[in-house]
Order: C-alpha cells, then structure tokens, then sequence
C-alpha cells in the first residue's frame, strides 16, 4: 500500500485500508487500541470521530475491536465498522486464518539467522509481564513463533517475525528469552529506552480474505519515521 493512499485528520489518523465494514489504521506509539484505566482517548474512540466526521454520521458510530496492539508498539490494528463484519473477523483471528507479520529491531542478534521459538508464557497480571519457561508449567499457554534476520545496520539488526499464536506480549518476551530484547524495551531487558518511549516492534503487514467480499486483502503499514527504521527500509 503506497504512502500516496494514507489520509490523515486532525488526529494525525493514518488509515491504510477502508471498505464498507473494515477499516484499518497504522497505530502510532503510545496509543492504546481500546480505553483503560489510564483513561487516555483510545484509538477506537478516534477512528469513530474520524467516521463520524468523513461521512457525516448523526448519532453514534459503530466500531468493533477486533484485535489489539501493545501500547508501546506501532502499526496495523483492524476495527470493523458493522455488527456483520465482527464475528466473522473474530472468527478469522481465533481461527488463525488472517496472516501477521511484525518486523522487530533488537542490538544483539540471535545465535541463528532463522529459527522457531516454542515456550510456555505465563502472565504475571501484578507487573503486567510474562516470563517464558522450555515446558508447560501450571497456567502457562504454549507459544511459538518464527523468525527471520532479514537486515544487518551498524549497530542493530532487523528480525521479521510470523506468529503462530497470540499471547500476552509474545514477541517481546520470546526474543528477550534468547539474548535479543527488542529495541527500547526496558521491562524485557533492553538497557535503555527509546526516546519517545516507543519499542522498535512493528506490525508490519496483515493477510486475510474479507469476510464479506471473499477478497483477498494484503496490507502494509509504512514504519516509524525514525532515523534506525528509516535505515531498515532503505
């Protein structure tokens, strides 16, 4: 999806990919995908204005959450825009049938340019983190991703990662597990912040048929405008 079709409103909104009952957006850091109890405007609740707003709509907007990013994570997050989209996208998530890929910017490279990572994760709701064990222990999930070094910078390396399951801050915590936290995430164990309070974690690209229209639809979220992800593109 080129740069050319993003719009944007006042709310620095990117949308990359909108039909009659999806709407898709590229999340900036620090937004939250749906309010907390931080009580921060939520994307959701910005994505409705933008609705409202671009079609006139008198009264209130729907808008169904169909997955979330961490907030301190970047790119593509999906809303459906009717009640007849939702169960069916959810169905599609749960289901494992819409494609992710997320490209993670790490310092130390992982001992093999290529692998599959299979954990346990368990949450720890107290610090909102989750740690990762080689076997099942008591209210762990299993949790396996691959991974893919498609980038060498002077300094840092570009992974691209494909989940095969969707656990509580999967990516993070499997990559810290073998030595490469990502960039910018002090609570997995990178030794400094990034200076917008971002981690160098992105949602790079999502494949899925339309629930609706049986399309095939493949999108692509432009990256941070950032000195290391600039290099990473180019």
């Amino acid at each position: 999806m080129s740069k050319e079709k993003i719009h944007s409103n006042r709310s620095n909104l990117q949308v990359i990919y909108e039909d009659n009952h999806i709407i898709i957006v590229n999340k900036r850091a620090g937004d939250i995908v749906q309010g907390d109890k931080t009580g921060d405007q939520p994307l959701s609740d910005v994505v409705k204005d933008y609705i409202k707003e671009k079609y006139n709509k008198p009264g209130n907007v729907y808008l169904g959450v169909v997955h979330r990013l961490d907030r301190p994570t970047t790119g593509i997050v999906m809303f459906s825009k009717t009640s007849k989209a939702l169960p069916r996208l959810n169905k599609l998530f749960s289901e494992k049938k819409a494609n992710k890929t997320y490209w993670a910017i790490v310092k130390i490279s992982p001992k093999k340019p290529k692998d599959t990572l299979i954990n346990w994760l368990k949450k720890n709701p107290k610090n909102n983190k989750s740690t990762a064990y080689s076997s099942e222990i008591d209210g762990s999930k299993k949790a396996i991703l691959h991974y893919n070094l498609i980038k060498v910078l002077d300094n840092y390396s570009l992974l691209e990662i494909e989940l095969e399951t969707g656990r509580h801050h999967q990516i993070r915590c499997q990559l810290s597990c073998i030595g490469s936290p990502i960039k910018g995430d002090l609570k997995y164990g990178f030794n400094r912040s990034n200076k917008d309070a971002s981690i160098s974690l992105h949602a790079r690209r999502l494949q899925f048929l339309h629930p609706v229209s049986k399309e095939t639809i493949d999108v692509t979220a432009p990256l941070p405008d950032d000195p290391i992800w600039n290099a990473c593109e180019n």
